[in-house]
């Protein structure tokens, strides 16, 4: 147990800086849900598996295309392209 509340202190230390306060967002009339996005997702989601759609998702790809988006978002997408393929445009 004290293993693990170690683990927990040292993860939460070197995380701080991403970390929300939620606190601080509720007092500055800030959102501190992600439900209203949650909703809008499932939506998405839900209209792209129905059969009856001319462009639906099946799980794999839309795993994959969540995967592709991830590493967008996070910035890592070229990077990945230049490992696997080098000569892939340098880097800015």
């Amino acid at each position: 147990m004290e293993k693990y509340v170690a683990e927990m202190i040292g993860h939460i230390g070197n995380n701080k800086a991403y970390m929300v306060n939620y606190g601080e967002r509720y007092r500055t009339g800030e959102r501190i849900s992600t439900g209203f996005v949650e909703s809008a997702v499932n939506q998405v989601i839900s209209k792209r598996f129905v059969k009856k759609q001319s462009m639906r998702w099946t799980p794999r790809g839309a795993h994959l295309l969540l995967q592709i988006r991830t590493r967008v978002l996070n910035g890592e997408l070229e990077d990945l392209f230049r490992q696997w393929y080098p000569a892939f445009r340098k880097a800015a």
